[in-house]
């Protein structure tokens, strides 16, 4: 037994003073002289005794009525947790777009907040710990109105993550821990940070079978239209004529119907027109375990094209292969470089300069600095201190020599995201090409892109803190290598220009970190930001001479169009979509802790868990009965006084 006011206990000395009263008691018996009093010496005898059992009980009754009243006053309980301790909560509510799946009593996530709430303690205080919020140690009225308005989130949470963020809480907090989720997506090894005082909640969804759109991909079919490949996945049992639709914008492009079995990925492909840009939306019409997926955002955006300036005389293959439809492509003698342009531009080609001028050494310098891609192409004879000048400016290395013998290009390093996509399989039996003369350089920091039989590199690429720059070992007119001549030339000088500029993705996902590119110049002070119809963030972003990078992370967590705009005029259109293994139905079993955590209160019914909870820090006031029995004790001590006759 537990009191609220231990210190009123003292008073229970006081019970001494009615005992005294009734010991010491000053009463004396009157003789009264009588004549002939023999007969009555047994009735005296019978009285003192009767008179002494009356006085006794009234004592009794007294120190009842005293003890009673000041034990009520105490406020005695029996509970597991004491009154004068603040009981405090800590709640984790999943609140991740898995939790808009339906129960059995609805959707999952306003079910568990209004549970939470019926079962909420007025004088408790709370934490509330979400996918993208933490509110530490407010009150009930506030925990409950953060309840009301919570919602699904796009933001990804770890497990292992929220664990942690539990126990430093807990480490200057005493609370109860209280875990609702899912468990979607989530292993044993992920509870490893698990407190002993804790309660898990899993919420199980009503349906086990969900058809979510994967992803989607672009082909060319021909110069007028482009195949929109849509890979659909179903979980669960097979599906038969489930629409599918594809949008521009809000116009309805084409419609078709598919068939899928079950555990399965199918790919849908559409066939749409050819345009700059196409704001597209494909959408599958089904009632499964999650809605969310059923919706997928991709932009087609061929507007923005690579510039690429050729500075040298011998262009014409790098003519053939930065065409106009994919890039702005310019070549100019060295004696007529405009050096106005050179920072508007994403790669800069050397071909065959004798030497590199300080004029266009400096500019070259900055421009690097800035961002900007260089790919250098020797001549037969070139100027070694220019060039090395240049090398050391930039901190890339230096050229040794040049060597005259002739030997065959090999090597391709596949691996290399120069060439990723560019060949199904590896290939061994093509015709090598070769060079009669080749420059040996040492590199900082390269990686070879294609090399000679002997391992030396023929093509390498060397990084600054901002740029990338291509070293090709040897000249590239005909005289001295039939390179220009053999198929590999194309997708290497193609995929240098095209990864020069980032060109934007189909779509991003929200929760993981994107970088988009785009071709803008900014002054001083000015900023780009993102938004749509509803919100509008700056992104983290570092501006270059030509272009801007921008990269995102944390937002946005509303799967959605979304424009990138500069003084709030759009000058890029991009489509965020959820993270697909929001869509997956994997979810952890808890009962298996049980087996090796064997404090852990676990359970499929948030309302029985908290019941349970409230059950056990429920408070057994104790101090009614306590009144009861002094309010007792009075009527006996009025009973004694009136009906006990001494």
């Amino acid at each position: 037994m537990q009191f609220k006011h231990p210190e009123i206990l003292y008073f229970l000395g006081l019970l001494i003073i009615p005992v005294l009263v009734h010991l010491f008691q000053l009463q004396r018996f009157v003789k009264v002289p009588f004549t002939n009093v023999a007969f009555l010496q047994k009735l005296v005898l019978q009285t003192r005794k009767s008179s002494q059992l009356k006085k006794w009980l009234i004592l009794a009754c007294r120190l009842l009525l005293l003890a009673g009243l000041i034990i009520a006053f105490a406020q005695p309980y029996f509970s597991n947790q004491n009154i004068q301790e603040k009981k405090s909560f800590l709640i984790y509510l999943d609140n991740s777009l898995s939790l808009t799946a339906k129960g059995t009593k609805g959707d999952l996530l306003p079910v568990a907040s209004q549970d939470i709430i019926e079962n909420l303690h007025n004088d408790a205080e709370y934490t509330l710990l979400t996918n993208d919020n933490f509110h530490k140690n407010i009150t009930a009225a506030r925990f409950r109105e953060l309840l009301l308005n919570i919602k699904a989130t796009g933001s990804v949470s770890n497990l292992k993550n929220t664990l942690l963020k539990i126990n430093d809480y807990n480490k200057n907090n005493k609370a109860q821990n209280i875990i609702i989720s899912d468990f979607q997506n989530v292993s044993k090894s992920d509870f490893q940070n698990l407190q002993p005082v804790t309660s898990f909640t899993q919420l199980i969804p009503e349906l086990q079978s969900n058809l979510s759109i994967d992803s989607v991909s672009v082909n060319s079919e021909n110069t007028n239209n482009l195949q929109v490949d849509v890979f659909v996945k179903n979980e669960g049992s097979a599906k038969e004529n489930v629409p599918i639709s594809i949008f521009n914008n809000t116009t309805l492009i084409n419609k078709q119907t598919f068939d899928i079995t079950n555990n399965n990925t199918l790919k849908v492909s559409f066939q749409i027109q050819k345009a700059e840009k196409f704001i597209g939306k494909v959408s599958i019409n089904v009632n499964d375990t999650y809605a969310f997926d059923n919706t997928f955002r991709f932009v087609i955006d061929s507007s923005n094209k690579t510039n690429v300036l050729a500075i040298g005389n011998n262009t014409d293959f790098l003519k053939r292969i930065y065409t106009l439809t994919e890039f702005n492509f310019e070549s100019s003698p060295l004696n007529a470089v405009n050096y106005n342009t050179i920072d508007k531009q994403q790669l800069i080609i050397l071909n065959e300069l004798e030497s590199i001028p300080n004029g266009l050494l400096n500019t070259l310098i900055k421009y690097s600095n800035d961002g900007g891609n260089i790919v250098i192409i020797p001549s037969t004879e070139i100027d070694l201190n220019s060039y090395n000048q240049f090398f050391k400016n930039t901190s890339i290395g230096n050229i040794t020599q040049q060597k005259k013998d002739t030997l065959k290009i090999t090597s391709i390093n596949y691996e290399h995201p120069i060439f990723k996509g560019v060949f199904e399989k590896k290939v061994t039996n093509f015709q090598y090409p070769n060079a009669t003369v080749r420059y040996q350089t040492t590199l900082s920091n390269a990686s070879t892109l294609v090399s000679f039989e002997n391992n030396e590199g023929f093509i390498q690429q060397t990084s600054t803190s901002n740029s990338k720059i291509f070293w090709v070992a040897s000249p590239l007119n005909s005289e001295i290598t039939n390179f220009t001549n053999s198929p590999l030339v194309v997708p290497t000088f193609y995929n240098i220009g095209l990864l020069s500029l980032q060109h934007p993705k189909l779509f991003y996902r929200i929760g993981e970190e994107n970088t988009i590119e785009v071709s803008k110049q900014l002054g001083k002070d000015e900023i780009l930001s993102i938004s749509n119809k509803e919100t509008s963030f700056i992104p983290l972003q570092q501006a270059f001479q030509n272009k801007v990078k921008i990269t995102t992370n944390e937002q946005p967590i509303i799967a959605d169009f979304y424009n990138v705009e500069h003084n709030q005029i759009s000058i890029k259109n991009t489509a965020f979509n959820y993270i697909k293994e929001e869509s997956n139905l994997s979810f952890f079993n808890i009962n298996q802790l049980a087996e090796t955590h064997k404090d852990v209160n676990i359970s499929t019914s948030l309302s029985d868990t908290l019941k349970k909870i409230n059950n056990k820090n429920k408070v057994h006031w104790l101090w009614k009965w306590f009144l009861t029995l002094a309010i007792v004790s009075l009527l006996l001590e009025i009973l004694i006084l009136k009906f006990f006759k001494s």
